[in-house]
């Protein structure tokens, strides 16, 4: 839940207290009989109560979690002003940089959760109704080799992704950079990874609430067959959305 925008938690934590304070004792007491409205009552004055502020105790410590560390991104981000400051990044520096840079050009981020999808993938970002995989390589001695662009590729296929982005600090062997060509796969380094984030400098942070149709791409169901987690994906032929396992190279769906 701490992944969710901050003021999302502060929204979920208020209407859940009031669904569980008030709402649901109401709604019993309209099923009708003496029977409901004693219930009703009981619930009103009960364990409801309870239950009620720790939801909304549960949801506003998770606002405040993804708060923090929404200002932990800016900030990270607004220093980095040569190269050199990028090499001195650990690879969870580099990731949150990287998060922050495509969030502030205006994609929705989702974190790749460890163990329930592709250790290829780092990041999900969605914009504009496509699903672009990213994958981060803190590597600056390093090439990064036509064998890792392929596995991407891959796995966009898997997802039913629309592109690829692969973001080094370092630079890229050159069998990778002919792989790439004619495929939806942008190749992010060196002074190119640089000027991104500068431009990502330039642009004032704006945050926004999620919508419902948003809640969807955090909350996915279980895969029936291995039981990890789903993700969305559109059949682009018929037009419809879909749920597709992440756990490649499982094929398990259902129907959304």
């Amino acid at each position: 839940m701490s992944g969710l925008p901050w003021q999302a938690g502060i929204v979920l934590g208020i209407v859940s207290y009031t669904c569980v304070r008030y709402v649901l004792a109401w709604f019993v007491a309209t099923l009708g009989g003496s029977v409901g409205q004693t219930m009703g009552k009981q619930l009103s004055q009960g364990p409801s109560i309870a239950v009620a502020w720790l939801l909304l105790s549960a949801c506003w410590l998770a606002a405040l979690v993804s708060f923090i560390d929404s200002r932990r991104r800016r900030r990270l981000l607004e220093k980095q002003t040569e190269l050199n400051g990028l090499r001195m990044l650990d690879w969870r520096e580099f990731h949150m940089l990287v998060r922050e840079t495509f969030r502030r050009q205006g994609y929705m981020v989702q974190d790749a959760v460890s163990g329930e999808t592709d250790d290829g993938v780092d990041l999900f970002l969605r914009k504009d109704g496509t699903l672009t995989l990213v994958q981060c390589r803190q590597w600056w001695t390093k090439l990064v080799d036509v064998r890792m662009v392929r596995e991407m590729y891959g796995l966009m296929n898997h997802h039913y992704a629309d592109a690829v982005k692969i973001v080094a600090i370092g630079n890229y062997t050159d069998d990778a950079r002919q792989f790439v060509q004619g495929k939806p796969i942008e190749l992010i380094y060196g002074n190119s990874l640089l000027d991104m984030v500068r431009t990502s400098q330039k642009a004032a942070p704006k945050p926004k609430m999620m919508r419902s149709t948003d809640a969807v791409m955090r909350f996915e169901p279980i895969c029936p067959s291995c039981g990890h987690l789903m993700m969305q994906r559109l059949n682009k032929r018929s037009g419809k959305h879909f749920w597709s396992c992440s756990n490649h190279p499982c094929q398990g769906t259902r129907v959304a």
